[in-house]
C-alpha cells in the first residue's frame, strides 16, 4: 500500500468522526420525515432496544450479511465490517479466528481455544470448526464488545458474536435469491414458512454456494486445479404452542462442505520488505504435491428451546441441544516445489482432521419481572465435548489426540431502576472447567502420559445506565472474565509432547453513549475502554521446528475505542460507518518466543543469548490498529419501483501477523470495497441487481507461515456478477 493511499486512509478514520458532527447539523436541518428503525438485541438474554444495554454492541441486519456474501463469502466477510472485529483462517473456509479489540488467538489448531465466542441460536458453538457453519436466512448479528463472562461464561474474555436467525412466524412468506459471478461463483438461498395449524409454525431455509477451481498449478501444468467450493446447508424450525404458556421451538440444522482448504504461496514477501513480491500471482501456484489442497466437513446440529410462563411476570426457558461434525484439511504448507518461488529448504504437508466431535449443552435458565423497578434472572449452564484430532504429517504415522471438556456454571443477574433514568445492572457467576487430552504419537510409535487440567472461576460485572432523554444516555461498566485452562496438542505429531496453558483473566472497564438525534433520523453510539488480562493464553507458532507451543504472557494491556453511526440524510440516502482504534501492549520481561525457522525474516525485536526473542512491549498479533467500516445506499424512484445504488468499505491499520515484530510480516493497512446497483419493484417484492466484491482486487496479506520460507495467504478475489431476489 503506498504512503499516499495510507495518509488518505488515516484522513479518512479521523473524518469518521467528523462525519458525526456534520452529519447532526446536516440533520437537523434535513428535510425528510423518515427516521431511522428501532434496534432490538438480546445482548442480555431478553430482548431491549440498543438504545438500553449498557454495553458496547453492534448489530448487522440480515439483508447486509446477503450482499456481503454474495460473491460466495463465508463468515470472516464480518472483518472490519463491525469496528473492532478482525478475523481470518488459515484453515480456508472452516476454523475461521476473529479478533475483537486486539484480543484473539492465532492458534491454528483444531482444537484452539478462542477468547471471542460465536453463539447460533443461543447455542454456543465452542469448536472452531463449528464456528464456521455458513451464514443464511439471518435475521440480525450482534457483536458484544468486551468480557461477557456473566451471561455467556467462560472463554468470553474479549466478547461474543452472536446470531439469531429468522424464526418462523403466523404470516406465510417466503423468498427465493440467488447470485452469479466471475470464477463460476454462484450463491442461491431460499426460505419459506407460516403457520400449518393454530399451534404449529415452521420455517424452512436453505444455502447453496459454489465455486469453479479457478487457480493453476504451474508445477503439474493443470489449470483450474485448485480453489474452488461447494457448499450446502439447510435448517428447519418448528415452534410449537401447545398451551398459550408453553412454546417448544426445535431447530434441525446440517452443513455439507467440500473444497480447497487455504491457499499458501511460498515466498511471496521479500526479506527485508514489506508487501506482496512478484512471485504473487493470484491465479496461479506451483504444488509439486498433487492433492491441490483438498478440504471436506460435514456437521450437523439440534436444538430444543423450551418456553414456560411460570406466571405473568415470570419465564423459564431450557436449551438443549446438539451438535457433531468431522471432516479433514490436507495442505502444500511450504506453498511451492523444490524449484520455488524462492528458496524451500525442505517440503512440507500436513493433513488435519476431526473424528466425531461431539458436544452437548444443557441451559436453563429463570427470568422475573419482580415490578416497574426490578428484573432479574438466574439459571444452570451445563456443557460436555469429546472429539478425536488426527494429524497426519507424511513423514511419520498418523497422530491421534482425545480431547474432552466438561463444564458447568450457575448465574445470576439483576436490574434495577434507581430512578425513572438511571439503572444499575449487576451480574455474577461461577464456573467449574475440566480438560483432559489422551495423545498417542506417531513419530514415537506411543501412548502419551493423560494431560488434565481444570480451574474454577467467579466472573462479575456492573454496569450504570442512565437516560437523559427517551434518545439519549450514557452509561459505564466493569467487567471481569476469565478464559478456561488449555491443552495444545499439535506438537504430538511432530515427536513433542503437549503444552498447557492456564486461566486467562480479564478486567475491563468501559463507558459510552448511545444517542439519536434530528427526529431519530441519525443514530450515533460510541465507547471507549481500557483492560488488563492477567495470563493472557497465547500460541508461539512457528520457528526451526514449526512448534505450536502454549504460553501464557504475564499481563497484557489494552484501551481504545469505537463508534458506529447511522445517518439517513435523506429519504433516499442512508450513510453508515463504524470505526474502531485499539493499541495493544504485552507486558511479560521473562517471555520469549523463537524467530523464524527460515531465517528469511528480519525480527525487530531483541534476542536473549539463546536466540530467542524478547517480545515484551510488542502489540498482540492480529490486532489492527483501527479498523473502519462505510456504507451508502442511495434510492431514486421509477416506475412502480426504485433504482438503488449500494457500496461499502472495509479497511484495517496497521497489522502485525506473529507475536514477534518483523519488517516483512506485518501490513501497513489494508481495505477492500463492494458495490450492488439495481432495481426493486412491485414494493419491493423484486429485485435485479449487478454486484461487485473486492472491487479494486485488493491483494491483502491476511497471515503468513514463517518456519520454512516466507510463506503468505490472501483475501478473497474480485467477483462480479447479477443477483435475482423474489419474496413471495
Amino acid at each position: 500500500m503506498t504512503k499516499t493511499l495510507m495518509t488518505n486512509i488515516t484522513r479518512l478514520a479521523f473524518g469518521c468522526s467528523a462525519l458525526a458532527f456534520s452529519g447532526m447539523a446536516a440533520a437537523q436541518d434535513a428535510n425528510t420525515g423518515k427516521s431511522l428503525e428501532e434496534i432490538i438485541v438480546t445482548a442480555q438474554r431478553r430482548a431491549q432496544s440498543l438504545q438500553d444495554v449498557p454495553i458496547s454492541v453492534s448489530t448487522l441486519q440480515g439483508d447486509r450479511v446477503t450482499q456481503f456474501s454474495a460473491g460466495g463469502e463465508d463468515i470472516r466477510l464480518l472483518s472490519s465490517r463491525i469496528a473492532g472485529l478482525n478475523a481470518e483462517s488459515s484453515n480456508g473456509r472452516v476454523a475461521p479466528r476473529f479478533y475483537l479489540r486486539g484480543l484473539g488467538n492465532t492458534d491454528f489448531d483444531l482444537a484452539a481455544s478462542q477468547p471471542i465466542s460465536v453463539i447460533m441460536d443461543d447455542v454456543v458453538q465452542e469448536n472452531v470448526v463449528l464456528k464456521s457453519f455458513p451464514l443464511f436466512d439471518v435475521e440480525r448479528v450482534e457483536v458484544l464488545r468486551g468480557p461477557q463472562g456473566t451471561l455467556f461464561g467462560r472463554n468470553t474474555t474479549a466478547g461474543i458474536i452472536k446470531f439469531d436467525t429468522k424464526k418462523p412466524t403466523e404470516d406465510s412468506e417466503a423468498y427465493v435469491s440467488a447470485s452469479y459471478g466471475s470464477l463460476g461463483t454462484l450463491t442461491a438461498e431460499s426460505a419459506m414458512g407460516g403457520a400449518i395449524s393454530d399451534k404449529v409454525l415452521v420455517r424452512a431455509s436453505a444455502l447453496y454456494q459454489r465455486r469453479s477451481d479457478w487457480i493453476d498449478n504451474d508445477f503439474t501444468g493443470e489449470d483450474d486445479a485448485l480453489g474452488g467450493f461447494e457448499e450446502m446447508a439447510a435448517r428447519l424450525q418448528v415452534l410449537f404452542r401447545p398451551t398459550e404458556d408453553l412454546e417448544a421451538l426445535v431447530n434441525v440444522h446440517a452443513r455439507s462442505y467440500e473444497g480447497t482448504a487455504a491457499v499458501f504461496r511460498a515466498n511471496i514477501i521479500t526479506t527485508d520488505e514489506r508487501g506482496l513480491n512478484e512471485n504473487f500471482d493470484r491465479d496461479t501456484v506451483s504444488y509439486n504435491d498433487t492433492h491441490n489442497n483438498p478440504q471436506e466437513y460435514d456437521s450437523w446440529g439440534t436444538s430444543l428451546k423450551l418456553t414456560y410462563n411460570l406466571s405473568e411476570s415470570a419465564t423459564i426457558t431450557s436449551i438443549t441441544a446438539y451438535e457433531t461434525t468431522n471432516g479433514s484439511s490436507l495442505g502444500d504448507i511450504d506453498g511451492g516445489n523444490p524449484a520455488g518461488p524462492g528458496f524451500i529448504p525442505f517440503q512440507s504437508s500436513t493433513e488435519d482432521g476431526i473424528d466425531d466431535l461431539d458436544q452437548f449443552t444443557q441451559e436453563l435458565r429463570v427470568a422475573v419481572d419482580a415490578s416497574e423497578e426490578l428484573f432479574y434472572q438466574f439459571g444452570f449452564y451445563y456443557f460436555d465435548a469429546s472429539m478425536d484430532l488426527r494429524t497426519r504429517p507424511f513423514f511419520v504415522p498418523d497422530s491421534i489426540v482425545s480431547h474432552s471438556n466438561e463444564t458447568w456454571a450457575v448465574f445470576g443477574q439483576g436490574s434495577y431502576n434507581l430512578t425513572d433514568k438511571t439503572t444499575v445492572t449487576i451480574g455474577v457467576r461461577y464456573t467449574d472447567d475440566k480438560k483432559s487430552a489422551d495423545a498417542f504419537s506417531g513419530g514415537l510409535g506411543v501412548y502419551l502420559p493423560t494431560v488434565e487440567t481444570s480451574d474454577d472461576n467467579i466472573s462479575w460485572d456492573v454496569a450504570v445506565n442512565h437516560a437523559y432523554s427517551d434518545d439519549f444516555s450514557v452509561y459505564a461498566r466493569i467487567a471481569s472474565g476469565f478464559r478456561a485452562p488449555t491443552i495444545q496438542s499439535r506438537d504430538v505429531a511432530f515427536v513433542g509432547n503437549p503444552s498447557t496453558a492456564k486461566s486467562e483473566t480479564i478486567m475491563s472497564y468501559e463507558a459510552g453513549f448511545k444517542a439519536l438525534f434530528a427526529d431519530k433520523r441519525f443514530r450515533w453510539n460510541a465507547a471507549v475502554f481500557y483492560y488488563d488480562v492477567s495470563d493472557l493464553q497465547v500460541s508461539a507458532v512457528g520457528g526451526a521446528t514449526n512448534s505450536v507451543r502454549l504460553e501464557s504472557l504475564d499481563e497484557v494491556i489494552g484501551w481504545g475505542f469505537e463508534t458506529d453511526i447511522e445517518y439517513q440524510a435523506t429519504d433516499n440516502f442512508l450513510i453508515t460507518a463504524g470505526l474502531g482504534f485499539a493499541h495493544t501492549k504485552i507486558n511479560d520481561h521473562d517471555i520469549r518466543v523463537p524467530a523464524c525457522g527460515s531465517g528469511a525474516c528480519t525480527p525487530l525485536d531483541p534476542t536473549d543469548s539463546d536466540g530467542f526473542l524478547i517480545i515484551d512491549g510488542n502489540p498482540l498479533p492480529q490486532a489492527p490498529n483501527f479498523t473502519l467500516n462505510l456504507t451508502a445506499e442511495y434510492t431514486a424512484p421509477l416506475a412502480d419501483g426504485e433504482l438503488f445504488i449500494f457500496t461499502d468499505w472495509a479497511m484495517q491499520g496497521k497489522t502485525h501477523m506473529l507475536l514477534y515484530q518483523t519488517v516483512e510480516f506485518q501490513t501497513s493497512g489494508t481495505f477492500e470495497g463492494g458495490v450492488r446497483a439495481g432495481y426493486r419493484w412491485n414494493d419491493g417484492q423484486y429485485e435485479a441487481a449487478l454486484f461487485g466484491r473486492n472491487i479494486t482486487n485488493e491483494a491483502n496479506l491476511k497471515g503468513v507461515i514463517d518456519f520454512n520460507n516466507n510463506t503468505g495467504y490472501v483475501n478473497e478475489p474480485r467477483v462480479w456478477g447479477v443477483a435475482l431476489k423474489a419474496n413471495f
